[in-house]
């Protein structure tokens, strides 16, 4: 009994080989035909995402050089609104200049016209963060005022300021120019 079922293991043996190998060849292009086009669509994908990077490389210095002349024009045009202002005070300068040249020109005529022109210069620096210094008995401000000279005075407060010599200026909260000033000892 031995040798039959040692040959019924052979025969059973031999029919599963030739199916087997088969199976095993299809499997084997199966998974070949599988690793094809796994390799297929990351090379696409590879390109794909290549192209991305590419567009946003040309995007990122198309935004530089936009970023760039925006800046430029900012930096060539950004007086442009201060000087449209100041022209309102070179025109007023210049009608004052007109109206005391004429004939009938008096001295109240000229003052006047001083006085609004100043009046509009003021208002121009304003429009633009420009404040004026003018301390007149206030207390001395290291920080926004410089002592020409300090005067003794025995009926005015110690250390204010007695008289502006020259306003100063700030913009935007920091100091342009200090207001030169006279102070009480």
């Amino acid at each position: 009994m031995d040798n039959k079922m040692t040959k019924k293991k052979a025969k059973g043996k031999d029919t599963k080989k030739p199916e087997d190998k088969n199976v095993k060849k299809q499997t084997e292009e199966t998974q070949e035909d599988d690793l094809q086009s796994q390799l297929e669509e990351a090379q696409q994908s590879a390109k794909d995402n290549w192209d991305k990077v590419l567009r946003a490389q040309a995007e990122m210095e198309n935004l530089k050089r936009r970023n760039a002349k925006d800046l430029e024009n900012a930096h060539k045009f950004a007086l442009d609104g201060f000087v449209k202002a100041l022209l309102e005070v070179k025109d007023s300068l210049s009608m004052g200049l007109k109206i005391a040249n004429e004939e009938k020109a008096t001295i109240e005529h000229i003052i006047e016209g001083l006085e609004m022109t100043d009046k509009v210069f003021l208002s121009t620096l304003e429009k633009f963060g420009v404040e004026m210094i003018s301390p007149t008995n206030q207390t001395f401000n290291p920080e926004f005022h410089e002592a020409v000279t300090m005067v003794p005075m025995p009926d005015k407060e110690s250390n204010s300021v007695l008289e502006v010599v020259q306003t100063g200026f700030t913009l935007n909260g920091r100091l342009v120019r200090p207001a030169m000033v006279v102070v009480v000892q």
